[in-house]
């Protein structure tokens, strides 16, 4: 088979591990979307495309390489409905998972000269990419503050959940949950390492969320960030666990995946069937991907 990393970044540990599991016995080709030059032989096609990239350019190029038939994980439009949290949120709201409720400002300017806010608000960049905006914001000194750098930024804003300080860090490759807890990206402290989260330790509600979003989003391999939105249920963990209600607040299209056993495998055995059956599950069940969707997001480029 030949399988194409569709990457800027083909030595990342999760798809190096994959090129070395596939590598003894198949092609593993990489191909840049952001490369200069004419793009790739649409005559000669590779029998599967990993999507490990979100800009508009490489989301325009899997559309293409879709239009002529090559099977794309994650398809095109799945993974561009993951950068755009406001359509993000409408679509996961609409199929009833718990997602945080998300309102969609214009400018971050505006959202700052509203004045201070109700209570704690958590803002986000409308389109979700590599060092985007996310802060915590109590204040209106807080908003003007942010506001200095990022005034024009289109931002998303949440209402910010009290929660223990973890984020619940659940990654599915074709089905196979994986798990870990983090530090919150808000949290005084910074992130810190991955810590390790057996999946039997989580709630019924939250796989069962989590294995919802890829129905949902027709996405094959993914991301879902969850808080713990408390009232206890069964299942769950000591400090740091998950004991309560989930609530989804984002989902990544194709994620690292760091230090999880048994990923490559999962992925590269997901990529191996998918070669041979051409078909995807972004394919049959996600919505084409709009011409609005091609389009590079005028965003700050902080």
């Amino acid at each position: 088979m030949r399988i194409c990393l569709l990457t800027a970044d083909p030595g990342h540990p999760l798809l190096a591990a994959v090129s070395d599991l596939l590598a003894p016995d198949h092609q593993v080709e990489t191909l840049d979307p952001g490369a200069e030059g004419p793009g790739p032989d649409l005559s000669s096609l590779a029998d599967v495309y990993l999507l490990k990239a979100r800009t508009p350019r490489a989301l325009a190029l899997a559309a293409l390489l879709e239009e002529h038939g090559a099977p794309v994980l994650n398809s095109a439009a799945a993974t561009a409905r993951c950068q755009d949290r406001v359509a993000m949120a409408a679509v996961a709201r609409a199929a009833g998972l718990p997602f945080a409720g998300t309102r969609c400002v214009a400018a971050l300017g505006e959202l700052a000269a509203a004045g201070a806010p109700p209570g704690p608000l958590v803002i986000k960049s409308r389109f979700s990419r590599r060092h985007d905006l996310v802060a915590r914001a109590d204040s209106a000194v807080r908003l003007r503050e942010l506001a200095a750098d990022w005034a024009e930024e289109p931002v998303v804003a949440q209402d910010f959940v009290p929660n223990s300080g973890w984020d619940h860090k659940l990654w599915v490759v074709d089905g196979q949950l994986f798990a870990a807890l983090r530090r919150s990206e808000l949290a005084p402290d910074g992130r810190g390492p991955n810590l390790p989260l057996p999946t039997a330790e989580l709630p019924a509600s939250w796989t069962a969320a989590a294995l919802r979003v890829g129905e949902v989003f027709g996405l094959d391999v993914y991301g879902v960030d969850i808080l713990d939105a408390g009232g206890a249920e069964a299942g769950g963990g000591d400090a740091g666990g998950a004991v309560g209600a989930p609530l989804i607040v984002d989902i990544n299209a194709f994620p690292g995946i760091r230090g999880q056993a048994g990923a490559p495998e999962a992925l590269a055995a997901l990529a191996l069937r998918t070669a041979a059956s051409g078909r995807t599950r972004g394919r049959t069940t996600a919505q084409p991907l709009t011409p609005d969707e091609r389009k590079l997001p005028q965003v700050s480029q902080k």
